[in-house]
């Protein structure tokens, strides 16, 4: 491409900082430090370097950019808005932070074509990215050809000093480092501010040297406000480097051009307001007014147009020859492309009958990760170091997805909960059909909460598998005891909560954990065996909640169980019925997909006629009381749990058959 004169450089990138400054002034909110200190390494990036079609934001060999600083998101609707998508509008641009705009306040995925990631939590970006970094290379290993390259592109990020201090990312990008990821490249806007002020309060380290020691490749661009070309070289540089992931420091000034307020806490999220607009229009020389773009840096960022659809008419041919030359591999290519499972791949999902010896969820998840390896390529993903506890590992697969293996799927994300969620999520960005899945122990979901509520926010089909669901743990402990962890999932739109009873439970969730591509699924699991019922299915746990065994007519008493003690209401429901008593039980594996069923269904299931009911889960009772009822109860747990086994802690907090029909009997009395 021809290389813009400087000056058309100096107004493409003023360009970008009045886009922002005009914009947040009419919102009356927002952060134009960000924007404003970015705008040079943004137009180096996007008109130079970035590989992407503005009239096809979904074409598949894009790079993806990344705005993990998500609060200065007017860098991103400014380049988004110059360089020509149609989902940004100069209208649009206007409507910053309003109501049903495409502008919010930080980028989300679903709201705007051509942003790859929701950002906003600090280090969760470039979290992600290590995610989409994983997931371009493992495709490009399992795909690419000699002479016949289908997937070749790079993941660029943006991230400040807040990115840098979360912990997420320093537990990311040291994964990065060790996979050696060399299609990442990071630029750290290096303005030495926070909202608290100077980064020295509170942040002094060597940032460059602790990357370096992660095995990254580091530069260093000392002026990032005005020196194009030291940006440009670095990031040829940096893709010269193939065997590391990249981080460019880009020291740069917040707010740059703003002749009081940049360089200042200042101008990190506040307007620069009128009297301050017009003094930085005179010291950046911009003669134009508010929204006004001269037709001069329309025209040099809107070449990417025609960049754009050049270079994917040129993948489409790479794409119509691969076919000819490997058409089962590119039949399996598009299908995943197109978000389609392929023929048959559950048939394998198993089932078992209450003869069969009853094994712990967390075994009959390994099972269905078994059953489901073979007939489900898209598959990929693995452990927080818990592999032997969490059962997570494909039977029948050998090796993992290591810098030397990157085909492989199992994924080691070491001790690192919160980046692997984020790293899923980011595998789940992609979009490329990859099913990502994580395992961990369901008390650290607390640590990866942020971004399991990032998958549930950006509707990614991110698949959780938390063992070790309640206090039968057993002997580690309260630290280790789940009590309060799944009802607060629950509480989290779009989050589907599964505590399956049985194999057949288990099964059916991993099904609609599978199909469900545009929501999370947390599969909560027993460490402790149960027994297989009589009456389960994989195909009921779709209605969320279905009677499990019932009585002759309208029941006196409702039992309601999930997990290990479904069973208890099975064997309590028997000695009520042995005692004269109707009792139904109800199987709730899934709270949110019952309460998606019909009116019709669910008052079948739980007629308002029968106020007797009880509600029994080794876990705290919050989210429960409105299937109790004023005239209900509960086995449930206030309390923190012990160390003890794990038969011993259900005993002494009460979950027994015998305590169940004693305040069943209680109820009904």
């Amino acid at each position: 491409m021809v290389a813009a004169p400087a000056s058309l450089d100096t107004l493409c990138i003023n360009s970008i900082r009045m886009l922002a400054v005009d914009a947040i002034n009419k919102s009356k909110s927002g952060h134009p430090g960000l924007p404003m200190g970015c705008a040079p390494m943004g137009y180096a990036l996007w008109d130079k370097f970035l590989k992407h079609n503005p009239k096809n934001p979904k074409w598949f060999n894009r790079d993806r950019f990344v705005l993990s600083a998500g609060h200065g998101c007017m860098l991103l609707y400014a380049l988004l808005h110059l360089t020509g998508y149609d989902s940004v509008s100069i209208d649009d641009i206007k409507q910053f932070r309003q109501w049903g705009s495409k502008t919010p306040g930080h980028p989300e995925t679903f709201e705007t074509p051509g942003v790859e990631v929701t950002t906003g939590p600090l280090g969760a970006g470039i979290s992600n990215a290590v995610g989409l970094a994983i997931a371009e290379s493992h495709l490009a290993a399992k795909f690419n050809k000699p002479g016949a390259t289908l997937v070749d592109h790079y993941t660029y990020v943006v991230m400040g000093d807040g990115c840098n201090q979360e912990g997420i990312a320093s537990e990311a990008c040291s994964l990065a480092g060790h996979l050696k990821l060399g299609k990442l490249i990071a630029f750290y806007d290096d303005n030495h501010i926070t909202i608290d002020g100077r980064t020295d309060v509170s942040f002094t380290e060597d940032v460059l040297k602790r990357y370096e020691a992660y095995g990254w490749h580091v530069q260093h661009v000392a002026d990032g406000n005005t020196d194009v070309d030291a940006i440009a070289k670095a990031i040829e540089a940096a893709k010269a480097v193939t065997d590391k992931p990249s981080i460019i420091k880009v020291t740069t000034t917040i707010g740059y051009g703003s002749p009081n307020k940049g360089d200042t806490a200042g101008v990190h999220g506040a307007p620069l307001g009128e009297d301050e607009t017009v003094l930085t229009r005179q010291q950046l020389g911009w003669e134009y007014g508010p929204f006004e773009v001269p037709q001069e840096a329309y025209d040099q960022f809107r070449q990417a147009i025609e960049r754009g659809a050049s270079l994917e008419a040129e993948w489409n041919q790479t794409l119509a020859t691969y076919r000819t030359q490997f058409p089962a591999e590119a039949a399996e290519f598009e299908r995943m492309l197109r978000g389609e499972l392929p023929e048959g791949w559950d048939k394998d999902l198993p089932t078992a009958g209450p003869d069969e010896k009853g094994l712990a969820t967390r075994k009959h998840s390994q099972i269905c990760l078994g059953a489901l390896g073979p007939n489900l390529p898209e598959l990929i993903g693995g452990s927080a170091d818990l592999t032997h506890s969490n059962y997570t590992d494909i039977k029948g697969e050998t090796g993992s997805y290591q810098p030397e293996t990157p085909e492989k799927r199992y994924l080691h994300f070491g001790v690192r909960e919160h980046a692997m969620a984020a790293i899923l999520n980011g595998i789940a960005y992609h979009d490329s059909g990859l099913i990502p899945y994580g395992g961990t122990f369901l008390v650290f979901a607390d640590y990866m909460r942020g971004s399991m509520r990032l998958s549930a926010l950006s509707e990614l089909g991110v698949i959780y598998v938390l063992t070790h669901d309640s206090i039968g743990v057993g002997e580690d402990g309260p630290t280790h005891q789940p009590i309060e962890t799944i009802p607060s999932l629950r509480a989290m739109p779009g989050m589907l909560v599964f505590r399956p009873g049985d194999a057949n439970e288990t099964s059916g969730a991993y099904k609609l954990a599978i199909q469900n591509r545009k929501r999370p699924s947390a599969l909560c699991l027993s460490r402790q065996g149960m027994a297989n019922q009589a009456n389960s299915s994989i195909d009921k746990v779709a209605k969320g909640g279905y009677v499990l065994e019932d009585c002759d007519g309208t029941p006196e008493l409702i039992l309601i169980g999930t997990g290990t003690e479904l069973d208890l209401c099975v064997q309590a429901a028997k000695q009520l019925t042995e005692a004269g008593k109707k009792v139904r039980v109800v199987s709730m594996p899934c709270v949110e997909l019952f309460d998606e069923q019909s009116d019709a269904y669910k008052e079948k299931v739980l007629p308002n006629a029968v106020r007797k009911r009880m509600v029994v889960e080794a876990a705290e009772s919050f989210g429960w009381h409105r299937f109790i009822g004023l005239d209900g109860d509960s086995v449930t747990m206030n309390r923190f749990g012990a160390s003890a086994p794990g038969g011993t802690c259900l005993k002494e907090f009460g979950f027994t058959v015998e305590n169940l029909v004693a305040k069943a009997s209680a109820l009904l009395a």
